[in-house]
C-alpha cells in the first residue's frame, strides 16, 4: 500500500467539485459507474438531522450515484421544512444527472436550529455542477467546501499492491465524540465489492478510527460516513479491510488534530485488558478527559489525571498492576510501572508534553486486548470559538 495524490478523485470514476463562500459552501461527488455500490453509518444522537433521514432512506432501497452537502447550515431540528428541504437538495441534483432522487446521499453541517437558505445553494449548484471533474484540484475544492470551523482540509488516498483504491476527505474540528463515524465523511474506492461486505467494511473501519476519536465529548446530530465503491477492480476483502482502515484512522488523526483550538494531538494507546470494550473505554476516557486535556495543554506533568480517568472509564482496573509512558518521536518516560511509582521523571515529561503530537500508553495488566484512541488538548481558543459559533 502507498499514498498516492488526488483525493476522491484519485479513485476511478468518482469526480467532485466544491465551492466555499463565507461560511457557506457547497460540495458535489459523482460516481460514474453503471453499478455503484453504498453503505453509510450515522450519529446515534436521537436528534437526527433531515439530510441523514433522507439518506439513509436511499440506502435501504438504492445505490448512490451522487452526493451533496452543503456547510453553514446543519438543516437539523427544522422539522418536516428541514425533510422537504433535504429531498429538494437530492432533486435538484438529480434533475441535472438524470437519475432518481433516492439515488443521491444529502448531507448539511453547520449551527442547529437553522432553516436551510435554498437560494444560496441553488445558486452555488451551478457554478460547481459546471466545475464537476477528476482532477486533485477539484476534489481539494470539495474537501474545502465541507469545513465549517475546521483549520485544515481533510483528505487522503491510497493505493493498494493489486492497483486498487481507496479515498477519503472529512470534516470535523468541533462537536466531536462520534458513536458511528465523523461529523462528515465520504469515502470512496474503485474496488468491486458486493453491498453487504462494502456495509461490513465500513463498520468495522469505522469502528477503530471515527468512533475513537474525541475532541470535545458532544456527538453531533448530523455524524455521517458514506462509502461508494465504483466497482473498476477486483479486490479481496482482507486487502480491501487494510486500504479503508488506513484511510479511515488517517482521516481520524487529522479531525483529533485539528480540534477546535487545538494545539497538539493525543494519542491514547490502552493494551492489557481483559477484553476489548474495556480498552475502547480506557482509551476514549483519557482522551476525553478534560483534566487530561488541560494538563496536555500547559504542560502541567500531571499524569494521575491519565490514571484516575482509566479508573472511572469502566473498564476492569487493578491499580497495583498499571504501568504508564509518556513518548513523542524522540522521547519516551516511563511513569508508572507495575503499579508503582518511578520517580525523577516529571521534567523529562514536561518536555514530551511540549510536543505537537503526544503518546500516552496505559497497560493495565489484566489481559491481551488494546486499543487506540485520539484527541487533543483543551485550550482557550476551543471557549473562545464555541462562545461566538453563530456570531
Amino acid at each position: 500500500m502507498k499514498r498516492i495524490e488526488g483525493g476522491i478523485c484519485a479513485v476511478r470514476g468518482v469526480r467532485a467539485g466544491g465551492i466555499k463562500q463565507g461560511k457557506n459552501g457547497l460540495a458535489i461527488m459523482v460516481a460514474d459507474t453503471p453499478g455503484p455500490a453504498s453503505a453509510g453509518v450515522f450519529t446515534r444522537n436521537r436528534v437526527i438531522a433531515a439530510p441523514l433521514i433522507i439518506t439513509r432512506q436511499a440506502l435501504k432501497k438504492n445505490e448512490l450515484k451522487a452526493v451533496i452537502a452543503n456547510s453553514g447550515c446543519a438543516n437539523a431540528f427544522t422539522g418536516e421544512r428541514g425533510i422537504l428541504d433535504a429531498q429538494w437538495m437530492a432533486g435538484i441534483l438529480a434533475e441535472r444527472l438524470g437519475c432518481k432522487p433516492e439515488e443521491i446521499g444529502v448531507a448539511s453541517t453547520g449551527v442547529i436550529g437553522r432553516y436551510l437558505d435554498k437560494a444560496v445553494v441553488a445558486g452555488q449548484l451551478d457554478e460547481v455542477f459546471s466545475r464537476l471533474s477528476d482532477t486533485e484540484e477539484a476534489g481539494r475544492a470539495c474537501a474545502h467546501a465541507i469545513m465549517t470551523t475546521d483549520t485544515a482540509m481533510k483528505e487522503v488516498a491510497v493505493e493498494l499492491d493489486n492497483g486498487v483504491r481507496v479515498a477519503g476527505i472529512a470534516k470535523g474540528s468541533g462537536m466531536i465524540e462520534p458513536k458511528m463515524g465523523t461529523m462528515l465523511a465520504f469515502l470512496y474506492t474503485d474496488a468491486k465489492i458486493p453491498k453487504k461486505i462494502l456495509d461490513i467494511c465500513l463498520r468495522r473501519a469505522v469502528d477503530k478510527s471515527f468512533n475513537m476519536v474525541v475532541v470535545d465529548g458532544d456527538t453531533s446530530t448530523n455524524d455521517m460516513a458514506l462509502l461508494t465503491a465504483t466497482g473498476y477492480r477486483d479486490c479481496g476483502e482482507e486487502e480491501f479491510q487494510e486500504g479503508l482502515d488506513s484511510v479511515c484512522i488517517s482521516l481520524a488523526r487529522m479531525i483529533a488534530k485539528d480540534g477546535e483550538g487545538a494545539t497538539r494531538l493525543i494519542e491514547a494507546r490502552v493494551k492489557g485488558a481483559l477484553t476489548e470494550n474495556d480498552a475502547r473505554l480506557a482509551a476514549k476516557a483519557i482522551v476525553r478527559s478534560p483534566l487530561v486535556k488541560t494538563a496536555i495543554y500547559g504542560k502541567d506533568p500531571n499524569w494521575g489525571r491519565v490514571v484516575a480517568a482509566a479508573g472511572y472509564s469502566g473498564a476492569e482496573v487493578d491499580q497495583d498492576r498499571i504501568s504508564l509512558k509518556f513518548s513523542n518521536d524522540n522521547e519516551e518516560v516511563t511513569l508508572v510501572d507495575s503499579g508503582r511509582i518511578v520517580e525523577g521523571k516529571l521534567e523529562a515529561l514536561k518536555g514530551i508534553m511540549a510536543g505537537g503530537e503526544i503518546v500516552i500508553e496505559v497497560d493495565i495488566g489484566l489481559g491481551d486486548h488494546e486499543a487506540t484512541a485520539w484527541g487533543c488538548d483543551l485550550t482557550y481558543d476551543y471557549v473562545k470559538i464555541n462562545a461566538m459559533y453563530t456570531t
